[in-house]
């Protein structure tokens, strides 16, 4: 993987949200065609959480979304991002965008059971 990437993806999980959008950002200038969309997608998705971490729920909400669908158009690239185990945590983020409820704080219903509230996301290697 490339350096760049790896050093975004440790940024993100330490929630280094801004920091993980620039050095993620470094390399998608470089990048083409798919790869090019599935880095922004990231990006997109970094800079969401720095929105929320500055108290800025317009700014999360439009870049959560924006980046959700540019996940949804590819494929981990042969990266070993595991994409799916990403777009899963980030589902209870997209309903707290969309209700205004903090799912850090508050319960909500997975399915038919009662649960936590969701951790912030973090992006994991494939197995």
């Amino acid at each position: 993987m490339h350096r760049g990437i790896e050093e975004g993806i440790r940024l993100f999980n330490a929630q280094r949200f801004f920091e993980a959008h620039e050095a993620l950002e470094a390399v998608w200038l470089k990048a083409t065609g798919d790869e090019k969309v599935f880095l922004h997608g990231l990006i997109q998705i970094a800079a969401a959480f720095h929105h929320h971490t500055r108290r800025n729920p317009a700014g999360f909400r439009s870049l959560l979304e924006k980046g959700l669908a540019k996940l949804a158009r590819v494929s981990s690239l042969g990266t070993e991002i595991d994409l799916e185990a990403l777009r899963r945590q980030l589902r209870p983020w997209r309903r707290f965008a969309e209700h205004g409820t903090d799912p850090r704080t508050a319960r909500y219903v997975a399915g038919s059971r009662p649960g936590p509230a969701p951790a912030l996301p973090r992006i994991e290697r494939l197995a």
